[in-house]
């Protein structure tokens, strides 16, 4: 597999189409941590890290509007991919919706949303905008 974290977001944007209510995917630290910020914004119920003797399995639980059965996760987008990287600083950092989006940033701290890397003034690697 050449892009690890394309193919977590379309695993989880599959399932969603296919009105799933679990998605199993393959562990990574880069995928945990990006699990971890889509459950602290809300876009997902919960998760859970399988981690068996070679192989990890990351289970997530995914959200739906209760009323109209939607998933509240409209739009994955890979933005850096292995073949053209994206960076950016602090001053140049995207805001996704005006703000109502998230962007996944890989920062020298650790990978980390837009909001937060804005207020710890790091800039870094454009991983996803989520929204």
């Amino acid at each position: 597999m050449t892009d690890p974290i394309a193919d977590f977001l379309t695993r989880i944007r599959n399932a969603q189409m296919a009105k799933s209510k679990v998605v199993e995917i393959p562990s990574s630290n880069m995928k945990k941590s990006i699990t971890k910020i889509l459950y602290d914004n809300g876009y997902i119920l919960n998760y859970k890290f399988d981690d068996e003797k070679d192989k990890g399995i990351i289970k997530i639980a995914l959200k739906y509007n209760l009323q109209t059965k939607e998933p509240v996760i409209k739009k994955l987008e890979r933005i850096s991919r292995p073949g053209l990287r994206k960076y950016t600083n602090v001053e140049n950092m995207p805001r996704v919706l005006n703000g109502l989006g998230i962007a996944v940033i890989s920062t020298s701290q650790g990978v980390m949303s837009d909001k937060e890397a804005r207020t710890k003034n790091l800039g870094g690697e454009v991983l996803c905008y989520i929204y």
